[in-house]
Order: C-alpha cells, then sequence, then structure tokens
C-alpha cells in the first residue's frame, strides 16, 4: 500500500520534477510547485478552447459566401446558409448547394438555435477585443458584484496609476521644455556673437573711414596752404592787387568750397564731354527717394543731399549688403590664415569695406539719361513692337527686330551722333513672320540668328542680306534663340512646341532635342562653357541642364510664381531671370542657390526684356519704365520712364505702353532700350 501511494504520488507531481530528489520540500515549494502546475493547466485548456474554436468556426461559415453564417436558415436537407446567399442561389438554381437534392424557397426555415449560438460568439469575441479599461466598465455597467473593500483597493491602484502618469507627463513637459530653452539660448548666443563679430568689423571700418578723412584733410590743408603760397607771390607782381586779394581770401578762407569748385568744374568737364540730349526725359519718383532729377543739380552739396536721402531710404538693404560682404570676407581671411585677414588696400580698408564701397558709391551715384532716341517704325509698317535688341561682336552694330517682320541694323555712333532725321538702318532685312529674339554669332561678325512666330530659326549674313541657313523643326512659335559663346558653330533655341532644339550650322537637322514637358520662354548658354545652358519655362523654374547627359536637369531653380520670361547669365556661375511675377532672381548655378529677388518694376503679362552684364541687371516695365539695380540690392538703383508722344493719350505711358526689349552696350554704362510704341532710346548710366 505504502508503495503504491508512493507511485501515485510521484505521478502527481510530474510536471514540478525540480525538487523530486529532495526528501522533504518545504511548505513554500509545495505551493509554488502547486501553482505553477495550475497556470500550466489553465493554458493547456485555453488552447484546447481555442482550437476547438477553430473547429467551430469551419462549422458557422456559410458554404457559399465562406463567411460566418449572418440571418442563419436552414434547408430541409439539412444545411444552413446565409438567408441571402441561399435565396440568391435558388432564384438561379432549385437545389441544394451541399447535396444537390431538389430545394426551393419553401423548403426553408430560420435556425434560431444557430443564431444564439452566433449572437453569444460574437459577444465573446467582442469582450476579448476589447481592452482591460472597457472590460472593467461593461463588467460594472453589467451589475457585477463587488465587495466595497475590493472597490478600495481597486480605487487606490487607479489613483496611483494617475499619480504615476500625471508626473511621467510632467516630467515629459519639463524635458521638452528645457530642451527648447537650451536650443534658444544657443540660437541667442549665436546672434549675440554675431552681433558682436558685426559690432567689431563697423569700429574698425569707422576707424579706417576717420583715418582716411584725417589723411584727406591733411593733403587738403597742404594743398590750401600752397595754393596761399602761390596766390601770395603772384598777388606781389600783379598790377590790380586789391581785386585778386579780393578772390585770394576768398580762397583761402574756405577751402571746402574750393574743393566744392573742383567738382563741379569736374562734372561739368564729364558733361561736355558727353552729347546732351536733344529731349532729356528723367522723371522723378514720387513715391520714392530714389530718382535720376537730383543728380541733375549742378549745385554739388545738392548732389551729395540725394545721395544721403538714397542711404536713408534703402538703408535696410544696404545694412544686409555691408554685412554680407564683410561676412564673407571675414571667412575668406580665416580660411587663407591670418597674413591675408590684414591685409588693407591703399586706403586702409578692408577687402570687405573695400567692396561694399564700391557698391554704395555706385548705387548711390547714378542715374539713367538720355543721350539719343530714334523711331523704329516707318511709313510702310504700322507696327512698332521691338521684341528684340542686340550689341554685335564689337559692340559697333546693333539690331533690333519685332512685330514689323523686319531686322534693322543700326551704327551706334551713327544713332548716338546723328540728328535723329539722319537715323537710318545700315542694313534691313525683311521676314516672312514676326519675329521674337535676336542673337549675334561671337566670332562670325556678319553672322545673326533670329527666331520668329511661325517656329522657324534663321541665320543671317548682314553683309549680303540673305539667310545663311534656315531650321523649321519647330511646331510652333519659337520664343528665343542663341548662339554659343565658346563654339560658334552652335545654337540653340526654345518653342511653344515645349522643345529646346540645339543646333549647328553645318547640319540642316538639330543636333539635339530636350522635351521639356512644358512651353520655353527663353534659353541662353553658359558664356563659359558649350555643354552648358539655362532654360525659363512656362512652368515657373529654371532648368539648368548639361546637354552631355539631358535625361534629367543639372539643376532646377524654383522660386518664381509665375511663367520666367527670361535667363541671362552675368558671369560663368551667375545667372539672371525675369518673370511676370514682377521679380527678378539671380542664382549661383555653380552652388545650386538662390543669391537675391529683385523688386520694384511691374511685370504681369509681357515680354519686358532683360539684359545683365558684369555688376547690373536692367528690366522693363509695364509702366513704360526702364529699371537699373544693382546685383547687391534688391531695390532700383536707377529708372527712366517713357513719355508718350500720343496726342489723343497723355497718360498712356501708364497703361498702354510698355517697354519691350533693353540691350546693355558691353563694358559701357550705356542700355538701348526700346517701348510697344516703337520708340527706341539710348541711356547712359552716369553721375
Amino acid at each position: 500500500m505504502g508503495g503504491g501511494g508512493g507511485e501515485r504520488n510521484s505521478m502527481g507531481v510530474l510536471v514540478p520534477t525540480v525538487n523530486a530528489g529532495e526528501t522533504s520540500a518545504p511548505a513554500g515549494a509545495e505551493t509554488e510547485a502547486a501553482v505553477v502546475g495550475t497556470e500550466v493547466v489553465v493554458v493547456t485548456e485555453r488552447v484546447a478552447e481555442e482550437e476547438e474554436e477553430e473547429e467551430v468556426d469551419k462549422d458557422i461559415l456559410c458554404p457559399i459566401c465562406m463567411q460566418i453564417i449572418k440571418d442563419a436558415f436552414l434547408t430541409a436537407c439539412g444545411h444552413s446558409f446565409c438567408y441571402m446567399c441561399i435565396v440568391t442561389h435558388l432564384q438561379n438554381k432549385s437545389d441544394c448547394p451541399c447535396c444537390s437534392h431538389y430545394l426551393t424557397t419553401n423548403h426553408l426555415y430560420p435556425n434560431f438555435l444557430l443564431n444564439k449560438l452566433l449572437m453569444k460568439k460574437s459577444a465573446r469575441q467582442m469582450a476579448k477585443s476589447a481592452t482591460p479599461v472597457e472590460q472593467l466598465r461593461q463588467a460594472i455597467q453589467q451589475g457585477c458584484e463587488v465587495s466595497v473593500k475590493e472597490l478600495d483597493s481597486l480605487l487606490s491602484l487607479l489613483m496611483d496609476k494617475k499619480i504615476k502618469m500625471e508626473q511621467e507627463e510632467a516630467e515629459t513637459n519639463l524635458q521638452i521644455l528645457l530642451e527648447f530653452l537650451q536650443c534658444l539660448k544657443k540660437q541667442k548666443v549665436e546672434e549675440l556673437n554675431e552681433i558682436q563679430n558685426d559690432l567689431q568689423y563697423i569700429k574698425e571700418d569707422i576707424n579706417a573711414v576717420e583715418r582716411r578723412r584725417i589723411e584727406l584733410y591733411r593733403t587738403r590743408g597742404r594743398y590750401s596752404a600752397k595754393m596761399r603760397t602761390l596766390v601770395d607771390d603772384s598777388s606781389a607782381m600783379t598790377v590790380r592787387p586789391p581785386l585778386r586779394d579780393k578772390g585770394i581770401g576768398a580762397i583761402v578762407s574756405s577751402p571746402i568750397n574750393l574743393q566744392e569748385q573742383g567738382r563741379a568744374g569736374t562734372s561739368q568737364t564729364r558733361n561736355t564731354d558727353t552729347r546732351a540730349p536733344r529731349n532729356p526725359q528723367i522723371v522723378q519718383r514720387k513715391d520714392d527717394n530714389q530718382g535720376g532729377s537730383d543728380s541733375q543739380d549742378p549745385n554739388q552739396p545738392g548732389k551729395s543731399l540725394a545721395r544721403k536721402r538714397r542711404v536713408h531710404a534703402q538703408f535696410n538693404e544696404l545694412q544686409d549688403c555691408y554685412l554680407q560682404k564683410r561676412r564673407y570676407w571675414a571667412r575668406q581671411s580665416q580660411k587663407q590664415g591670418e597674413r591675408v585677414a590684414n591685409i588693407m588696400n591703399r586706403e586702409g580698408y578692408s577687402a570687405g569695406l573695400e567692396d561694399f564701397q564700391s557698391v554704395l558709391s555706385t548705387f548711390t551715384r547714378y542715374s539713367l539719361r538720355v543721350v539719343s532716341e530714334l523711331r523704329h517704325s516707318d511709313i510702310f509698317h504700322s507696327a512698332n513692337i521691338v521684341s528684340s535688341i542686340e550689341f554685335d561682336r564689337d559692340d559697333e552694330l546693333f539690331a533690333t527686330a519685332g512685330v514689323s517682320r523686319r531686322i534693322k541694323v543700326f551704327e551706334f555712333s551713327s544713332v548716338v551722333n546723328e540728328p535723329a532725321d539722319a537715323q537710318c538702318p545700315v542694313v534691313e532685312m525683311s521676314t516672312r513672320s514676326k519675329l521674337s529674339c535676336l542673337s549675334w554669332n561671337n566670332y562670325t561678325k556678319n553672322h545673326l540668328a533670329s527666331s520668329d512666330y511661325e517656329g522657324i530659326v534663321t541665320v543671317w549674313d548682314v553683309t549680303t542680306r540673305q539667310s545663311v541657313m534656315e531650321y523649321e523643326e519647330h511646331e510652333k512659335r519659337a520664343w528665343s534663340v542663341d548662339f554659343c559663346r565658346t563654339e560658334p558653330s552652335m545654337l540653340v533655341s526654345g518653342s511653344d512646341d515645349c522643345k529646346v532644339k540645339v543646333w549647328c550650322t553645318n547640319q540642316e537637322a538639330s543636333v539635339l532635342t530636350i522635351d521639356m514637358k512644358a512651353n520655353i520662354c527663353s534659353v541662353k548658354y553658359n558664356p563659359g562653357s558649350s555643354a552648358h545652358i539655362a532654360v525659363g519655362s512656362a512652368d515657373h523654374h529654371v532648368h539648368y541642364y548639361d546637354l552631355r547627359n539631358i535625361s534629367q536637369p543639372l539643376y532646377i531653380f524654383s522660386g518664381h510664381r509665375k511663367a520666367v520670361s527670361y535667363v541671362k547669365f552675368l558671369s560663368n556661375y551667375e545667372l539672371a531671370s525675369a518673370s511676370t511675377d514682377s521679380t527678378l532672381r539671380l542664382w549661383d548655378v555653380n552652388e545650386n542657390v538662390p543669391l537675391r529677388t529683385f523688386k520694384g518694376h511691374t511685370n504681369e503679362k509681357n515680354f519686358v526684356g532683360l539684359t545683365v552684364n558684369s555688376e547690373y541687371l536692367a528690366c522693363g516695365s509695364e509702366t513704360n519704365e526702364v529699371f537699373v539695380y544693382h546685383k547687391a540690392i534688391s531695390k532700383p538703383a536707377a529708372w527712366h520712364r517713357f513719355v508718350s508722344d500720343d496726342q489723343n493719350d497723355p497718360d498712356g505711358d501708364m497703361g498702354s505702353f510698355f517697354i519691350s526689349a533693353v540691350c546693355w552696350k558691353r563694358d559701357s554704362p550705356t542700355i538701348v532700350t526700346a517701348n510697344s510704341q516703337g520708340t527706341i532710346k539710348a541711356l547712359v548710366l552716369a553721375a
């Protein structure tokens, strides 16, 4: 009997085999073993229940839709289906889907028992998927019997959980606040350091300028003393000493006036050398303190006052320009070492201050003046709009073209020096269609390319007045054409057919085609490369392509809000663009970054022209004005308004007419510009 009992005991504790070798186990160990055994049994039962549920699930699936039966109905042959499934089946066939016995809707009966089981199963599944909080809420709502002691324990647990969660949330909030304050402190410290550095730059530059002023005063003092000596010597020999002494006294007593008189004399000499315009029209703007009329005042203090007003009017722009240049040169000095940092120019200025002084001087000094004017229209052609103006390789000739279907070539020196009635084109060529753009060959002086409204790109020989090549692959209007400056046989064009085509004057077909998926408004070769072109498109972007891989643009410059009407290069890495969003933008094509946005003119629907040189950008406006921007300042540096000569529309220059073309004369302050009325003016940017 004892042996049998021991065998039963050993079999009863089969799972907790850990203590099987011990002769006497502690009471705690026996309790733990019992708990573990209970848990294993519970898990085993749960797995068995899940397996049974899976088997039941197969039995409660509808044989037709293979989903859990909804609204179960029983057939006379003993099979259950969803009501809608079996009714739909019997509309086509009269048999049971399971056993093929004859069946009609009269042999269908509700299966109440199965529906009740399905509802219970659904309730159990919902209870299993519910969160613990939802299960507790449902148990309380269903009237589950709970003692007061158990409720107190439960409330205590909930309160502890709430306090813990509130503490964690507070710690998280404090951590976020601390990180924000630390980031803010870091940012403000960086700003403070930057301001301190800027203040140090300003102090250094003030000292440099003060030293330069003292040197100038000393130089002027020595000059005045020398003049006094010369005057004293001459007064001893003059036959009219009283009169001369009076003049000498005026000179000696006011050296500042002497300097101002010298400046005024210089200004008068400059004005004498420059041919005065016949009808100069420099209009002063009422809404700004910039303009050209102040600079026409022969009184030097008046000019100085006007320049000071410009500085105050554009103080923020000039401040940004100064700090940008000063910081840039400071960084360059740090990169190249201390030996470069201490290098000053001959006036004692740092590189940054010298750079900014050049910008400040040109921005505040210059205005636009008319040096010549001519009419582009003639009695045989009433259309006056000039679409393009371009100077030739040597800046001796400039060509104009537009809706008159004629290319006219003028000699610039004759336009400037001869009277208006004697100004005639030296070459004139007729075309079949209206013209949109011109481009001179940089190597072959007599070759000129044109694009027209029929999509034809033509290369002309100006000497023979005949076309050399005609390219007719564009399907729609061609807006732009440009000769490559480094490879004279190559040219590029863009059209409304959404294609950019590269041509070679040595063959009849295009060399390359780029499908842009948007209308092309302007194309331009990089002046330092035959492999890179910029494309202004109606998709509001500037696309910069490497022609050696046209599968995708090298860069896409985004920022304009409307179509990009013009693209022009200031240098090998600086690209300017114009848009009908009334802005110009400057980009760095090497670094793929925007440099500046220029605002001041009005351009919302027309092609108003864009021209650039190494320092300035000029464009037209739909207010019949020409605007000139310095590339370092976002506001206009100078402007000139065309005055309408329409007797019936004296105010037409503000709405009816617009500037349609502008072109810089290279390495010169001269701009040739035209408006939609057919008036062409040569303007000079001068003090």
